[in-house]
């Protein structure tokens, strides 16, 4: 799997941490459990960047992982009306749907 070939997922991953990454250090005084999954989402989507962009053989099964950290980190960041939650949730949600595409996962409803 050349990066190439996936660089919807590559975006989607860096997008997703960066929000994630900004989203915690908003939240981290007043919404602690906020800015904990954040931080969780976000170093899951960097180790998915570095993995799609050296084409590792393991992609399926840490974005596997990773799905499951973008729906806790959306869930909880749609319940709070601050700009940067929702930027981060929308992130996170597009995350998810990208990392489907190769992990062979069919969206919860």
């Amino acid at each position: 799997m050349a990066h190439q070939q996936h660089q919807s997922i590559l975006d989607a991953a860096t997008r997703c941490a960066y929000e994630c990454e900004h989203c915690a250090d908003a939240c981290i005084s007043n919404m602690p459990e906020c800015a904990r999954l954040c931080r969780d989402c976000a170093q899951i989507c960097w180790t998915v960047a570095g993995f799609v962009s050296r084409g590792s053989r393991f992609i399926p099964q840490i974005v596997r992982a990773c799905i499951d950290i973008c729906e806790a980190c959306a869930k909880e960041c749609e319940q709070h009306q601050d700009e940067h939650c929702q930027s981060c949730a929308q992130a996170c949600r597009q995350a998810a749907d990208e990392y489907r595409k190769i992990a062979g996962v069919a969206a919860v409803a």
